[in-house]
């Protein structure tokens, strides 16, 4: 039975397997990206449903403009269609939208509507919906260092105060709580540079489906292995 108490606060997602989906049925990797939208459409909603408050996704890498123009092009199309169309979802359920990484580099479009839609929803507090963007765990944790020495130099800060807590707090959101679970699907073993530091001590759970067949069924049967878990934080198992 799931209770409040083993209901994860925050899950994070690598949403993986769109281009294999597609290539499975003979359709273009761009077909395979618009059925991934509608399972992030059925995600967002399942989230209110499961009470699940925070849900970040990591909806496009640092490494993923390394791919072919086009299919970059219309992934970027893609975004803005997903936030004109969901913006009425997220008004509905009082769903705030916040955005990590290095948004600077996404198109002058992407841009505009993605300041349109977390100013509009900045007041929510009901649930939090995190898009990582141009993201890079890595990247991130540089990003952080290079705030705190521009501390140090500025006498804000002393070398000798820095701690994990000092790192956290310049983070690009450092009141979102880490994740309690992270998901990925289709089947790879591996975190692929996606919130480094926050990941420390969340679940993992590596599920074989691709991402455009991930959903409302699927992340409960997420859950559900969540709340059989012990989270031990280094701590011993007295079981």
């Amino acid at each position: 039975m799931i209770t409040d108490k083993n209901i994860p606060r925050h899950i994070a997602i690598i949403m993986d397997g769109n281009g294999r989906w597609a290539k499975q049925r003979g359709l273009s990797r761009l077909q395979g990206h618009k059925e991934g939208a509608q399972s992030v459409r059925a995600i967002v909603r399942a989230c209110k449903d499961e009470g699940v408050k925070y849900l970040t996704l990591y909806a496009f890498s640092t490494e993923n403009w390394a791919r072919p123009k086009e299919e970059v092009a219309g992934l970027m199309k893609l975004l803005v269609d997903f936030l004109k169309e969901q913006e009425c979802e997220l008004h509905e359920n009082k769903v705030r939208l916040r955005v990590i990484g290095r948004t600077e580099d996404m198109p002058i479009l992407v841009q505009s509507e993605l300041k349109r839609v977390i100013k509009a929803t900045s007041a929510y507090d009901s649930g939090n919906l995190t898009l990582a963007l141009s993201y890079g765990g890595r990247s991130e944790i540089v990003r952080s260092a290079r705030l705190i020495a521009e501390q140090v130099r500025g006498g804000r800060l002393k070398p000798s105060d820095i701690d994990e807590a000092t790192i956290a707090e310049n983070l690009y959101a450092p009141d979102v709580p880490d994740p309690d679970l992270m998901i990925r699907t289709s089947g790879e073993m591996r975190i692929s540079n996606f919130l480094l530091w926050q990941l420390s001590y969340s679940e993992l759970y590596i599920t074989d489906t691709l991402w455009p067949d991930f959903r409302a069924e699927q992340f409960h049967e997420a859950i559900l292995e969540y709340g059989r878990r012990r989270r031990r934080f280094g701590d011993i198992d007295a079981t």
